[in-house]
């Protein structure tokens, strides 16, 4: 009878295995629910945790090419929204010039994100109006005025190619062989 009692009040082996899976996957979707862009426009974990430790190393490796630094900025804003305070140390560590490239990278973010988290947006937008720094301000308006980053976003998600193993099948079914000599189409 002892040996029933035992048997009942011990804890299964497997269930803090199932409580860490559980933990890993709540975690995961809530960093997956952060982000604004598609999965192939997402920055990697290295350089968004590299951009958390040491902003400034975004600038030592984009030294003199401002449009670099603007779209991997706002690329790096897009993918977690939350990496604001680090633009924030990033823009007291930046000289004059290069603020304006980061103003225009907050907005060409908040451009991105604008579709898919209009809360995240909102936070980007609301951060870049709070700066007091006149030449990020004005990289963000300057931005807005030309919408080149949204031009850019629009130019890489223009219409759908198809997949180039397609283009040697036609027909309803794509069952019939291409013609390989029909000329080729030329973009417009």
């Amino acid at each position: 009878m002892g040996r029933g009692l035992k048997l009942r009040h011990a804890q299964p082996r497997w269930l803090p295995a199932v409580l860490i899976g559980l933990a890993l996957v709540v975690s995961s979707a809530a960093a997956c629910r952060a982000q604004c862009v598609e999965f192939s426009d997402r920055a990697s974990q290295l350089e968004l945790d590299t951009f958390v430790k040491s902003p400034s190393s975004l600038l030592e490796r984009m030294r003199n090419d401002k449009e670099k630094l603007r779209f991997r900025l706002a690329t790096l804003i897009a993918t977690n929204p939350s990496l604001l305070p680090s633009v924030q140390t990033l823009i007291s560590a930046s000289a004059a010039s290069d603020r304006s490239a980061i103003g225009a990278a907050l907005r060409i973010a908040e451009g991105r994100c604008t579709t898919t988290k209009p809360d995240a947006a909102r936070k980007i937008r609301d951060f870049a109006q709070r700066i007091g720094d006149l030449n990020v301000q004005s990289g963000y308006a300057a931005a807005g005025e030309d919408n080149s980053g949204v031009q850019a976003q629009s130019q890489s998600k223009g219409p759908a190619q198809p997949p180039r193993g397609r283009a040697l099948l036609e027909g309803e079914w794509k069952t019939k062989l291409a013609n390989p000599f029909k000329p080729v189409p030329l973009p417009n």
